[in-house]
Parts: C-alpha cells; structure tokens; sequence
C-alpha cells in the first residue's frame, strides 16, 4: 500500500473521537486506507442492500450486533 499523510491524522482522531469519518471520491482508496490503518477493526459495507436496511430501520439493533471497533 502507498504510505499515506492521512493515516497519522486518523490515527490521532481515533483515540480522540468514537466516530471517525472518512469520505472522498469513488475509488480513491478510503476502504483500503482504513483497513490497512486499522486492521483490528471489523469492516462492514452498507452497499450491500440488506445490511443497508438493518441499519436504517433498526439502527440499535445494527450498532448491537458490531458492539466494539467497527
């Protein structure tokens, strides 16, 4: 992976803050970033259109199931 500026500042903010986002244009390497930075984290992608709705109708729910480092 190409070593990134960004992945010190996210390291920072992710002992600050419980919610980190990060956003950018398609294909720019946001996934690849944030799992190569974090790699004790679960990853999970709301593109996939059921876990989509589980979130949006059930967002307790949602956040029960990945508890921890998500």
């Amino acid at each position: 992976m190409i070593q990134r500026l960004l992945q010190t500042k996210l390291s920072e903010l992710i002992q600050k803050y419980p919610i980190v986002t990060l956003t950018g244009p398609r294909q720019s390497g946001k996934s690849t970033l944030l799992r190569y930075s974090f790699p004790d984290y679960k990853y999970v992608s709301l593109e996939d259109p059921d876990i989509r709705l589980f979130a949006t109708d059930d967002p307790r729910g949602f956040l029960s199931t990945y508890p921890d480092k998500i």
